[in-house]
């Protein structure tokens, strides 16, 4: 499950989650997260052949975007579940 795997980098997780709710490009994702654009497009790379983000052109600009809904889904449980570790609240049954 290379998605999985994917996943599991704090900053590859933080793109995805932004990635969730609008497309971006790299320089835009770059700042959001504070890294470099070379780390950004690297990240981006692995994303998109594990089959995680897509990509459409506008011009000359490249935007990302999270590919499919289950992905979108899964990295809300994702969270949600870390809030509830991190609120101390109870899990949901």
């Amino acid at each position: 499950m290379d998605g999985f795997r994917m996943l599991a980098d704090g900053t590859r997780l933080r793109m995805m989650w932004l990635l969730c709710g609008a497309e971006y490009d790299v320089t835009t994702l770059a700042n959001a997260v504070g890294i470099a654009r070379p780390a950004v497009s690297q990240h981006l790379a692995k994303l998109k052949l594990a089959g995680l983000v897509s990509v459409r052109r506008d011009g000359r600009r490249a935007l990302y975007r999270v590919r499919v809904g289950h992905v979108r889904r899964l990295l809300g449980e994702a969270i949600e579940a870390a809030h509830h570790r991190v609120a101390d609240l109870p899990d949901h049954d």
